[in-house]
């Protein structure tokens, strides 16, 4: 089994409130020497209370961007962490190929 990590590739931002209005992620699956990523973006809502820019933690965003995701569809968070697992598994395990067979 592979082991997931999220990232925050980068967020969007308005510059006058610092209010983070976009996620773009990444996940990282690795089982040994086989790697895959996904990546994607989540828009937030705008909060009632704002964090400061300055206070935010990586851990926090991933925590809104993962809530955001499964409020959006529900099982979102498990598909993307599946398809990353399936994206390991398709390396260690080919199931297609390509080439010639001259």
């Amino acid at each position: 089994m592979a082991t997931k990590t999220w990232q925050v590739n980068t967020l969007q931002r308005e510059l006058s409130t610092g209010y983070v209005s976009k996620v773009i992620y990444r996940v990282n699956g690795e089982d040994g020497t086989y790697k895959f990523r996904a990546t994607g973006e989540v828009d937030l809502p705008r909060p009632e209370t704002l964090v400061p820019y300055s206070d935010l933690t990586e851990a926090q965003v991933l925590v809104w961007a993962k809530l955001k995701l499964d409020a959006d569809k529900e099982g979102t968070v498990a598909a993307i962490e599946a398809a990353v697992e399936n994206g390991v598994n398709e390396q260690k395990t080919p199931t297609t190929g390509v080439g010639k067979p001259w």
